[in-house]
């Protein structure tokens, strides 16, 4: 049996893809999750095969979960997403996730997917992978994208700036060249911009 650790915030679809994948003989869901540090806790407590997780979770999203997860078991992660953008599947693939599917993958093809990731193969769909190769890459420093992820979240910039050990006039800088490189007015609208892009 491949035993599966899935994690994804709506209960309702969680329980219906636990109940569907049930259905194969060979696939169990040995645990669930809501979100990505309850995932990252699953993972360290309960024995796994595979890692199932949903792109957006509160806490920690399905890449950072599946970095976390990976630091204490080294087990092959799936990403699941309705937001399929090309920047986060780049995100993905240096976090070391194996498999990155859309939503709307039928639950049969799904399982076929898990077997052939828990095989040691690598899936990736078709469309998102096309995107991600003609897409420009992303101007921005991993400095700038940190703050623009903050912004995002709604951090003051005070309170990033000290969780970061900077001074605040230096993240101004940061947002500064952000907005200036992409080309928008604000830094909301550089935040918005960085996500739909998948960069954040």
């Amino acid at each position: 049996m491949i035993r599966i650790l899935l994690a994804d915030d709506e209960d309702l679809t969680r329980g219906a893809l636990a109940a569907l994948l049930g259905l194969e003989p060979d696939l169990t869901v040995t645990a669930q999750a809501q979100d990505g540090a309850a995932a990252v806790e699953a993972a360290s407590r309960h024995p796994i095969d595979i890692a199932l997780l949903d792109l957006e979770m509160p806490h920690l999203d399905g890449i950072a979960a599946a970095r976390a997860i990976r630091r204490h078991r080294p087990v092959p992660t799936v990403l699941v997403t309705r937001h399929a953008r090309p920047g986060v599947l780049r995100r993905a693939l240096a976090a070391g996730v194996q498999g990155f599917v859309p939503k709307t993958t039928p639950a049969t093809r799904l399982a076929a997917i898990l077997r052939e990731v828990h095989g040691g193969g690598r899936y990736i769909d078709h469309r998102l992978a096309t995107h991600a190769l003609t897409e420009s890459p992303c101007p921005l420093t991993a400095r700038e994208l940190d703050v623009l992820r903050a912004v995002h979240q709604g951090l003051a910039t005070g309170a990033f700036a000290e969780q970061h050990h900077l001074a605040p006039g230096t993240v101004r800088n940061y947002l500064s060249c952000a907005i200036t490189k992409l080309g928008v007015r604000t830094r909301h609208e550089a935040a918005r911009r960085a996500w739909e892009e998948g960069w954040i």
